[in-house]
């Protein structure tokens, strides 16, 4: 939705049941069965990065560009992209659905990774420079989350002190208009993860 919402495209919303998946969605995303997907002209695209890359490329004459034009800077883009996906949310996860030692150990996995994430900043407002890029879209959602994760577990991943230019990113990003209008409740989503918690704490 941020994606198209920088792009001016007008599109329709389907709120959707995780705990009770419609049709459409087994029917356009039968290999993952989650959200979310984009459906243009009747045809299904999943996988948020996917979906990215998707508008950037279709609506690419709108004069944004989410993605860089610079082949080495698009490749940068893709990796902290991938790096958020693979190296970054899985001990962010495990830290927030486990306790005890194992979710010691994932504290500080998730800890070193945010580290990295902190030099790649450097200083810049966003990842994409003055202003919101690929990376900031695929990541951006962990600047909602995070914080909630935090409240439910009682103990603060990202600090000002530790990570001055993460704290100062998700503060920027989640202050911008197309991303604070198109935020799913609090009321909905605490908890639906403090569920998803005591789920997990109580295998």
């Amino acid at each position: 939705m941020w994606a198209l919402r920088i792009k001016g495209v007008e599109y329709d919303y389907i709120e959707e049941d995780l705990r009770n998946k419609s049709n459409l969605l087994l029917e356009c995303n039968p290999v993952h069965k989650k959200v979310p997907v984009l459906i243009y002209q009747g045809k299904p695209i999943a996988e948020s990065d996917v979906i990215l890359e998707f508008i950037d490329n279709v609506w690419k004459d709108l004069r944004y560009c989410i993605l860089p034009e610079d082949p080495y800077e698009r490749a940068m883009a893709r990796f902290w992209s991938k790096f958020g996906l693979d190296k970054l949310s899985p001990p962010i996860w495990k830290w927030f659905t486990t306790q005890g030692k194992e979710q010691e150990d994932a504290y500080e996995a998730a800890m070193e990774q945010l580290l990295v994430l902190e030099k790649v900043l450097d200083e810049k407002k966003f990842f994409g420079g003055e202003r919101i890029g690929f990376v900031d879209l695929s990541l951006g959602s962990l600047s909602y989350v995070i914080p909630i994760y935090e409240d439910i577990t009682g103990v603060r991943l990202i600090t000002s002190d530790k990570f001055p230019w993460l704290s100062a990113w998700m503060e920027g990003f989640l202050g911008l208009p197309l991303v604070k209008e198109h935020l799913l409740p609090l009321d909905k989503l605490r908890p639906r993860y403090q569920a998803i918690r005591e789920a997990f704490l109580s295998k």
